[in-house]
């Protein structure tokens, strides 16, 4: 294991990496390594003699050696060249990585995986969380393979899913008539009166080491050139912040042959939007967007713990930050699906849209490689995308032309 310290993202205050830490004045904390010690120990041609799954990249994580990490066998995700929809808005090179592949459906098995494992190491009994719908299911299972007690909170209007699995793993589920910044409250308020450890986003410092992984993952299987632009749906935003991590972690250690960075861009629907909006006032930290809505249940994140994080890797990246049409994101959908024989949930759906409108602006190239993420399966959006399918009776002759159209 290489990690050294601690860091405040807020101020740079060190903390020892050696025992259970949360934030540091209410902010995230940094995980950080001996680079110099881990780029020595270990090559790229060693690491592709390993299983291809999160722990090939145990030299980058924080899990000591002598723990055994909490896994239900998260694989290294397919990363798909999208032809069709890439040929649709005149962009060449359009992959996605395709994260609906992982054990619980979602991306957030990554840093669930990392999470769990460390609160395990650290001897945590319960935990909580607030949860837009994947989190808390995905923290509900690996809880379940750690004998950790979880606790999950959820707005009362989360996918149905999402509630039926998080309480099928044996989490004790509870549903909020508010947003998940709601439930985050009831989370910390709980915190003295129950015993539990918080494990809301980025209030422990190891689920950016899991969701680290997206860009370690995305820079070996580009051979270590990386992309041009990658368009990431943003709620709470750990992904996001993550990969950039990953990807200078990557230079600092020599390996990335690309002479540039990706240009992150974090997008958002206009139903809930804080991070653009900050972005474009230039601000280092977002306002609580008001009356905050979308379908992408995901990325319904009012306000984030890591706002100046994600502000600070989109701007350093040279990205950007785009709010689409909500009334859009299921026409995306479809189209992304169709295009590509892919399950595409919604909040994957609204980077189709910012992919649309950077195209049609320019900002995009047609010749640029361009990533976006399907951070979960659409069968955890079941409501939001029911349709009425056409019955046929076998009682009556049937209609052929009806079936032509």
């Amino acid at each position: 294991m290489f990690v050294t310290h601690l860091e405040s993202a807020i101020d740079n205050t060190e903390l020892p990496a050696d025992r259970l830490q949360s934030t540091h004045h209410e902010k995230p904390l940094w995980v950080r390594y001996d680079l110099k010690a881990l780029g020595k120990s270990i090559s790229k041609s060693t690491l592709k003699e390993r299983d291809a799954n999160l722990w090939r990249y145990k030299e980058f994580l924080p899990v000591p050696e002598q723990t055994l990490p909490v896994s239900l066998g998260e694989i290294m995700t397919p990363l798909i060249h999208a032809e069709q929809l890439g040929h649709h808005f005149g962009v060449k090179k359009l992959w996605i990585k395709d994260d609906s592949r992982l054990p619980t459906g979602s991306f957030k098995s990554r840093g669930m995986a990392l999470a769990i494992t460390m609160a395990k190491h650290f001897g945590v009994k319960k935990i909580a969380l607030p949860t837009a719908g994947n989190a808390g299911a995905a923290a509900a299972a690996y809880a379940a393979v750690a004998e950790v007690e979880a606790f999950v909170f959820m707005p009362e209007d989360t996918p149905k899913v999402n509630q039926i699995e998080t309480r099928l793993f044996g989490a004790k589920v509870f549903l909020v008539n508010g947003l998940i910044n709601d439930c985050g409250r009831i989370v910390r308020e709980g915190k003295e009166r129950i015993g539990w450890f918080d494990l809301s986003t980025l209030r422990e410092p190891y689920r950016i080491e899991g969701k680290k992984t997206m860009g370690l993952e995305l820079a070996e299987q580009f051979d270590w050139k990386l992309a041009d632009v990658i368009l990431y749906p943003t709620g709470g935003g750990t992904g996001l912040i993550g990969m950039w991590k990953a990807f200078k972690e990557l230079r600092e250690i020599g390996w990335l042959e690309s002479a540039t960075m990706p240009r992150m861009v974090a997008v958002q629907s206009e139903g809930c939007c804080p991070i653009v909006k900050a972005f474009e006032a230039g601000s280092k930290f977002a306002e609580a967007f008001p009356n905050a809505h979308t379908i992408a249940s995901g990325i319904r994140v009012p306000s984030a713990l890591g706002d100046f994080m994600i502000l600070d890797a989109v701007r350093e990246s040279g990205g950007t930050a785009v709010a689409v049409e909500e009334n859009k994101i299921l026409e995306w959908m479809k189209l992304a699906s169709r295009k590509t024989g892919l399950s595409i949930c919604p909040e994957s759906a609204a980077c189709i849209g910012a992919l649309e409108r950077l195209v049609k602006e320019k900002w995009i190239q047609p010749e640029e490689s361009v990533v976006i993420f399907n951070t979960a399966s659409v069968l955890k959006y079941l409501a939001a995308t029911e349709v009425q399918l056409p019955l046929i009776d076998i009682h009556k002759e049937i209609d052929w032309k009806m079936l032509s159209h």
